[in-house]
């Protein structure tokens, strides 16, 4: 079974990688919306983790990405959807280890990026 749990936040970045004068070397803002994912089977109480405690997990996700600069976060330097969702899974998987998927997406865009995890070739 897989069991998802999603949150928002609204954060700025710049992309020094395109061309000169290209919009996104400058610093913009998107809306992103996670979805977090685990996996297993349903314990003695009928669940695969407590939504509780992942809810605090997630909560810590966001606060450290929630109106701020992407850039100036270790480790999110250059923050692509791609380095976010691997930044996100480092932030989670020591407390999370049925974590199997983080999708980050920015929907006004259409845009997405599905993490799952070093075994599918991180």
């Amino acid at each position: 079974m897989r069991l998802s749990r999603e949150f928002n936040f609204d954060a700025a970045h710049a992309l020094g990688d395109y061309p000169p004068g290209h919009p996104n070397t400058r610093v913009h803002g998107h809306s992103f919306r996670v979805r977090v994912t685990v996996e297993g089977q349903p314990n003695a109480s009928g669940r695969i983790v407590d939504l509780e405690s992942v809810g605090t997990l997630l909560d810590n996700a966001r606060e450290q990405l929630d109106h701020r600069m992407l850039n100036e976060i270790q480790g999110l330097e250059q923050p692509t959807l791609e380095n976010i969702c691997l930044w996100l899974w480092s932030q989670l998987e020591k407390d999370m280890p049925e974590i199997c998927a983080v999708e980050v997406s920015r929907d006004s865009l259409g845009q997405s990026c599905l993490y799952q995890g070093s075994q599918h070739g991180r």
